[in-house]
């Protein structure tokens, strides 16, 4: 039997969190990257919620927080095998593919990549990267092996909602020349796993220490209606859902931390450079789905059950487990969390993923995800109890070409007037690494005034 259910959200946007059977899971992000030591500022978030400290000159992360092993596995060719790079029985041709990719990546790296973008430079190299889809650089690469193409389109649509046909190349390579890199078979990192920060309730955890402090300043319940700017003040019209009215707040400077495109429709005259830079925009759908199973599943083997499960060439994301984490000594009750990222391949199928999610009923979705995870574990509709769907209709901005490199985005994270704008909208795409950045940015902008 499935049941749906509705809950109040706490504070978090893309983050937020809930809880099933008394189970914390995501209802969107889920992990945090262990930062660079460069990003001084989100390292000292972490060091202040205890996530962190430095032992001996070297800085040291709290294991009950980093991801336990094993962190991630792929199901193909009936079995699971550990990473999420297609490894087992694969053509030599294909693996000469990953070898011609790594070295792309490093010399990409060369020209600097980092998180959060803006402390990277911007050459006419990065320009020229921004200006094509990244599905057209690997063609003119010659990086056309089907595993490498299906791993790669996996991995924009995990970061950015979209395929390698939507996104830049500036983007795609960013997605590994940031971070990680890209290691192929045989090479020295190849079995190196990033470490990542997780909990159950994924970045939940985060947004609600982030929220903690002011929690008798947040107002929920209230929708903005209009932001008007004037010469000495702005006022904002909000409507007080549960007084059912409309209140006016005055203040002498304003943030606006929402999706540029809400922005442009909030503001009484948006600036030129913000309806140039929504006109340039485009944000994926997504659904993220918890379902509550209370028997564990039975695996096919090959590679143990994983936090990150990965199904090759499925058009879901896969699935983590909310449990873990958890150190208890055999497996029992879980919720395991699915994600769909609906951008597609074209502004076309974009729309036709947003009607879906729309449209299509509680029903009729929860088939839909049930389908795809029975393809590696056929018991799994018959031990569900429960499923929760949440359904973005614009989770997150979509850096197409040209967006990274846009002057009108670079006009809006300077200072001007009395509105100011601090999104992760702002670089392009949506990563905490950047909202964080922009943030703080503003707050010491602001500080000084």
């Amino acid at each position: 039997m499935y049941t749906c259910s509705t809950w109040k959200t706490p504070p978090g946007g893309n983050s937020r969190s809930h809880q099933i059977a008394g189970m914390a899971c995501p209802l969107g992000a889920h992990y945090l990257p262990v930062p660079a030591e460069a990003d001084v500022d989100l390292v000292a978030l972490l060091e202040a919620l205890g996530l962190s400290r430095v032992v001996h000159g070297r800085r040291v992360y709290d294991e009950r927080h980093l991801c336990h092993s094993p962190q991630e596995r792929l199901f193909i060719d009936g079995q699971w095998q550990e990473g999420l790079l297609p490894v087992h029985d694969q053509p030599e041709a294909t693996l000469a593919q990953y070898r011609r990719f790594s070295d792309e990546v490093t010399r990409a790296a060369a020209l600097g990549f980092s998180l959060p973008t803006a402390r990277s430079p911007w050459t006419p190299a990065h320009q020229a990267l921004d200006a094509v889809t990244f599905a057209h650089w690997l063609d003119q690469q010659g990086l056309d092996a089907p595993a490498l193409r299906i791993y790669l389109d996996y991995c924009c649509r995990d970061d950015y909602g979209a395929t390698a046909a939507q996104v830049s190349a500036w983007a795609g390579l960013h997605y590994f020349a940031s971070r990680h890199g890209f290691h192929a078979p045989g090479d020295a990192e190849a079995d190196t796993r990033e470490a990542v920060l997780t909990w159950p309730q994924g970045n939940g955890w985060l947004t609600e220490r982030l929220a903690e402090p002011q929690r008798e300043r947040l107002h929920t319940g209230r929708v903005a209606l209009r932001v008007d700017e004037g010469r000495h003040e702005v006022n904002v019209d909000v409507w007080d859902a549960q007084a059912e009215r409309v209140e006016r707040w005055t203040a002498r400077q304003l943030v606006l931390a929402t999706p540029l495109f809400i922005s442009a429709r909030l503001l009484a005259s948006p600036p030129a450079a913000l309806v140039a830079a929504v006109a340039q925009m485009r944000y994926a759908p997504w659904l993220v789905a918890n379902l509550h199973l209370d028997t564990p599943l039975v695996d096919t083997g090959g590679a143990p059950p994983a936090w990150d499960n990965v199904l090759h060439g499925s058009p879901a994301l896969g699935y983590v487990d909310a449990m873990h984490q958890s150190t208890r000594p055999h497996a029992g009750p879980t919720v395991l969390t699915s994600y769909w990222a609906l951008g597609g391949d074209s502004a076309a199928q974009l729309l036709a993923n947003r009607s879906r999610l729309l449209q299509d009923g509680w029903a009729a979705w929860s088939r839909t995800v049930l389908d795809d995870l029975a393809k590696a574990h056929p018991d799994l509709p018959g031990k569900v109890k429960r499923i929760d769907l949440m359904r973005y209709g614009h989770a997150m901005s979509i850096p197409l070409p040209g967006l990274r490199g846009s002057a009108a985005l670079q006009a809006l994270s300077g200072p001007a007037g009395r509105v100011h704008f601090a999104h992760s909208d702002l670089s392009g795409y949506s990563v905490f690494e950047e909202a964080f950045f922009h943030g703080t940015r503003l707050g010491r902008r602001l500080g000084k005034l």
